[in-house]
């Protein structure tokens, strides 16, 4: 059956919320140090100008995933969700007479890579570390033992 029957597809969509959010800061983040190292001045209307694209792009791509079925999946997810947002916001940017120069291009790639992948790959590693509660197999306190 589904994840959807068992009431755990609801919870991961309610989780997925973090995951979002996460990623929505990372990409204007992107776009802030971006804007920053260009322009050496903070502006909301550069900032968001530059921003736009990609979060328009991973917004698209997040609907086409459904990635709140799998957030922590790096091949099914992470990696979909950073290509999809670059390429899709590069062209974006293309289409909106912005250009997109191959160093940035490189750098788009780069980054957005980074802030993709890297924190859904930290936090599988920091699950597979951590330890897995044990099943308790003592017998010995069931069987009428005294307190």
């Amino acid at each position: 059956m589904t994840s959807v029957s068992s009431g755990r597809g609801a919870a991961n969509s309610r989780g997925y919320a973090s995951w979002l959010t996460t990623d929505v800061v990372l990409i204007s983040l992107f776009a802030l140090l971006g804007h920053l190292s260009h322009y050496g001045a903070l502006s909301a209307s550069g900032i968001t100008r530059t921003a736009l694209p990609f979060l328009i792009a991973y917004f698209v791509t997040t609907a086409i995933l459904r990635p709140w079925h799998r957030p922590l999946a790096l091949l099914c997810t992470a990696v979909p969700l950073w290509l999809g947002t670059a390429a899709g916001g590069l062209a974006l940017r293309v289409l909106l007479g912005d250009g997109a120069a191959l160093s940035f291009q490189i750098v788009a790639l780069g980054v957005l890579g980074l802030f993709l992948i890297a924190p859904r790959a930290g936090v599988r590693l920091m699950q597979r570390r951590r330890p897995q509660p044990q099943p308790t197999t003592d017998t010995s306190r069931n069987q009428g033992a005294p307190r």
